[in-house]
C-alpha cells in the first residue's frame, strides 16, 4: 500500500510570506490530489470531485483508476483532455471481461454507454486505445466492433480486423469489397484461421501486401485453384516469391511454375521440400543450374545499364526519349535506373512499383519523373508486360488519367513523399 505523503512541518517557520504560503498550499493540494486519484479506496465522492475539479494529470489518474465508479467514468468520457480519454479507453477495455459479474444492471449499462461513447471519439488515439483493449473480447456490443472495424484509420481498424471473434465472414467480405483503406486488408489476411471464401476474396482484391500476408498465414485455407492463380500472377511481384515457396500446400505444377521465375535461393528452398517426385526434383535442379549461370550474366548487365544511365546523365540526354528507347527494347534495368534518377527516388522503390502488378503506381511514378503519359503507357506494356485489361491508358490520348491527389496517394503507399516532384 502507498504511504501517505510526508509533508514538511512548517508550523514553526518564521517569516512565512503570503506568497510562499499559497505556493505551499498549491503544491500540497496537487500532491494530495495525485495521491488520492490513484487510490482505489478513495471513495466515490472523492474520485468524483477529482474528476470534475482536478488538473488534467489528476483526471487522467482517476480515469485509469479501477475503483472509479461507473457514473464518473461516463463523465470522464466527455473530458476535454485527450490523454484523460485515452486512459479511460484503456481501462474500460480491461473492465469488460468481468462486467457480467457486476451486481448492478445500472453499472453495466453505464459502462457499456461509456464504451460506445469512446468508440465514437473524435481523437484517433482514443479509438485506437479502445480497439487494442477489446480486440479479443466477445462480450462487447457488436455494433461497437463493426464501427471500429470500418474506421478509416488503420491503427484503429487493424486490431479488430485481425483478432475480433465478433466479425462474421459477411462482415469481412464487405470490408474487403469497400476497400476504403486498403492497408486494413493485410490485417484481415493475418486472421487465424481464415476460410476458403475469405481467402478467395482477398486474392481477388489484387492487393499486393494483403496477398503476401495471406500466403504466410499457416491457418489460411487457400483453394488449389486460388493458389495457382496467385502463382500465375506472382512473376512480377517479388514480395510474393518467398511466401509462395514456403506454402506447404503447393501442387507439383505450382512448384515447377514458381521455379521458373524465382531466384536461386528460393529454388533451393523448394528443392529441400519432402515428398517431391523424381521428375519435380530433376526440374528444380535444372532450374537452379540455369539461375546460377544467369546470376553471373545479370551482374554484367546491371553494370552495363548503370553505365548507360550515367553516360546519358553526363551528356544531358537522360530524358523521356532515353526511357522510351529503353522500354521499347525491353531494357528493364535501364528503365529502372533512369526513372529513379529523374524521379529522385531509390531504385528499390522503382523495382517495387514495377513488380506490384498494378498500373496506377507506375503512372504516378512517371508523373513524378515529369515523363509524358505515353511513356508511362509504354512501360506498362513493354517492361511490366501488363495484360490488356490491366493497362491504364492516357486520358484524352495524352493526359494523365489520375488526379495529382490520387497519384500522390499511390506514391505514399510505397513510402514516397507526397506531392513534391
Amino acid at each position: 500500500m502507498e504511504k501517505t505523503p510526508a509533508y514538511q512541518d512548517l508550523s514553526k517557520q518564521e517569516g512565512l510570506s503570503p506568497r510562499t504560503a499559497l505556493d505551499i498550499l498549491e503544491v500540497r493540494s496537487r500532491e494530495t490530489q495525485a495521491y488520492l486519484a490513484q487510490r482505489t479506496d478513495a471513495g466515490d465522492a472523492v474520485l468524483g470531485y477529482l474528476a470534475e475539479h482536478g488538473a488534467p494529470a489528476t483526471r487522467a489518474a482517476v480515469a485509469a483508476n479501477l475503483g472509479t465508479p461507473a457514473h464518473v467514468n461516463r463523465m470522464l468520457a466527455d473530458d476535454d483532455d485527450e490523454n484523460v480519454r485515452v486512459e479511460l479507453a484503456k481501462k474500460i477495455g480491461r473492465l469488460m471481461p468481468g462486467l457480467e459479474a457486476e451486481q448492478s444492471a445500472h453499472i453495466v449499462n453505464l459502462t457499456i454507454e461509456t464504451l460506445e461513447y469512446l468508440a465514437g471519439d473524435s481523437a484517433v488515439r482514443v479509438r485506437a486505445a479502445l480497439a487494442e483493449e477489446i480486440k479479443l473480447l466477445a462480450n462487447v456490443p457488436r455494433a461497437v466492433v463493426l464501427a471500429l472495424a470500418h474506421d478509416l484509420e488503420e491503427v484503429v481498424a487493424a486490431p479488430i480486423l485481425e483478432y475480433s471473434p465478433l466479425l462474421s465472414d459477411a462482415d469481412l467480405i464487405e470490408i474487403i469489397a469497400c476497400g476504403q483503406v486498403r492497408e486494413v486488408l493485410t490485417a484481415v489476411a493475418r486472421r487465424r484461421p481464415l476460410n476458403e471464401k475469405i481467402c478467395d476474396t482477398l486474392v481477388q482484391s489484387l492487393d499486393v501486401s494483403a496477398v503476401a500476408a495471406l500466403l504466410v498465414n499457416p491457418d489460411a485455407k487457400i483453394r488449389k485453384q486460388t493458389l495457382e492463380r496467385v502463382v500465375d500472377d506472382a512473376e512480377e511481384i517479388e514480395s510474393w516469391h518467398l511466401p509462395l515457396a514456403l506454402r506447404a500446400d503447393l501442387s507439383a505444377r505450382a512448384i515447377r511454375r514458381i521455379a521458373g521465375f524465382v531466384g536461386a535461393a528460393i529454388i533451393e528452398r523448394l528443392a529441400a521440400r519432402q515428398n517431391l517426385s523424381a521428375a519435380t526434383r530433376t526440374h528444380l535442379n535444372r532450374q537452379l543450374r540455369l539461375r546460377l549461370e544467369e546470376k553471373s550474366d545479370d551482374k554484367d548487365a546491371a553494370a552495363a545499364a548503370a553505365g548507360r544511365v550515367a553516360n546519358a546523365k553526363a551528356n544531358g540526354v537522360l530524358d523521356a526519349s532515353f526511357i522510351e528507347d529503353a522500354a521499347l527494347a525491353g531494357q528493364r534495368e535501364c528503365v529502372i535506373l533512369a526513372i529513379a534518377e529523374l524521379a529522385r527516388v531509390s531504385d528499390t522503390n522503382v523495382r517495387r512499383i514495377l513488380a506490384c502488378g498494378r498500373a496506377q503506381p507506375l503512372v504516378a511514378l512517371a508523373w513524378r519523373a515529369s515523363l509524358p503519359m505515353r511513356i508511362a503507357f509504354k512501360i506498362q506494356t513493354f517492361v511490366m508486360k501488363l495484360p490488356a485489361q490491366a493497362l491504364l491508358p492516357a486520358r484524352g490520348g495524352v493526359g494523365y488519367p489520375l488526379t495529382p491527389e490520387e497519384m500522390s496517394w499511390q506514391l505514399s503507399c510505397f513510402g514516397i513523399a507526397l506531392g513534391a516532384r
